[in-house]
């Protein structure tokens, strides 16, 4: 759609000097979740989505590429991706996204489809439906966690996960399991995308899948072969479950150096991907490296702050992070 009498037009013009926005997000959920609460509901969703259709230009990831390259962007471009392949991307976000007519990308993590569980997730969901008011950790090498309220239990999640987050994809699952049987609870299996309902969701006409890896590694902490067969795998995946060619992908959690380097951007050229996204903060504008793409999300509780930083970004177009790779 259009975008008809924006004010993002004057901030991003078209053509050569053109800027393109690429909005993350991960999930939707029902209602608000006193555990995310910076993650949107249904309500908030559609709200921003409905804003986003009438400020911005909304194009596929890949035209928006292409565009970019060729100096043909319209004004106000802007794109909408989903990070790891949550379900509710099909019944909440698809359903709204189709609503508007508004295109988006899906970066699956394709090992967590059919039941599979993100180590993160495992962790919340322990956290969230524990009935112990404490959890001592430190047999662990992680902390005591105090449970008593709502406010406790997210500060926990927010300890916890940066403590686990950079190590091997195997020390992450053990520690998430242990922390679940040390809260006594079995954490849900139908959180991520079967097979057939992905199948479902890239049928949709505005929905693309992307890969993103197999198991979600950060890269760069990753051995070598291991974060090629990640990367290329997922790929290869994808390709067999959808019977055509997938040729978008995102780096994990995606910071240039800190998650990622110069080395995995050359592996994604290699496996064939055409774009690849990272979760540099900015806005893309040529020349840009199309296996780095920046991503930008202004997280405004509200709509007239989430419109302010959107512009704000807009207006100073800060440089994004990218890793100078050999040709």
């Amino acid at each position: 759609m259009a975008a008809r009498l924006s004010p993002y037009r004057l901030l991003s013009p078209g053509g050569a000097t053109a800027k393109l926005d690429i909005f993350i997000f991960h999930r939707v959920y029902p209602s608000i979740d006193p555990l995310a609460p910076g993650e949107p509901d249904v309500a908030r969703f559609e709200r921003l989505i409905r804003f986003l259709s009438v400020a911005c230009t909304l194009l596929p990831l890949a035209e928006a590429g292409d565009r970019l390259a060729a100096g043909t962007l319209p004004a106000a471009a802007a794109c909408i991706t989903f990070d790891d392949g949550y379900a509710d991307n099909l019944t909440l976000a698809a359903p709204i996204l189709a609503r508007f007519n508004a295109p988006a990308t899906i970066f699956v993590a394709t090992g967590y489809l059919d039941g599979g569980r993100m180590w993160n997730d495992t962790v919340i969901e322990s956290i969230r439906s524990t009935s112990a008011d404490r959890l001592d950790l430190g047999d662990l090498g992680l902390p005591v966690v105090e449970l008593t309220t709502i406010e406790q239990r997210r500060e926990a999640i927010g300890m916890l996960l940066p403590l686990i987050k950079y190590r091997s994809v195997e020390e992450r699952i053990f520690l998430s399991d242990a922390i679940a049987r040390r809260a006594r609870v079995t954490p849900p299996s139908d959180l991520m995308l079967t097979t057939p309902r992905m199948r479902e969701l890239a049928a949709a006409r505005n929905i693309t899948i992307g890969a993103h890896t197999r198991r979600h590694p950060i890269l760069a902490s990753a051995p070598s072969d291991e974060a090629q067969a990640e990367i290329s795998g997922s790929r290869t995946d994808l390709e067999a479950i959808l019977q055509r060619g997938v040729d978008l992908f995102a780096y994990p959690n995606g910071r240039p150096d800190k998650d990622y380097r110069a080395e995995h951007v050359e592996m994604v050229r290699k496996a064939g991907f055409r774009y690849a996204v990272s979760t540099a903060q900015g806005v893309a504008s040529a020349p840009a490296d199309p296996l780095q793409l920046p991503r930008f999300t202004p997280w405004g509780e509200t709509l007239p702050k989430f419109s302010l930083q959107l512009a704000r970004a807009l207006w100073r177009a800060p440089a994004s992070r990218t890793l100078q790779v050999a040709a």
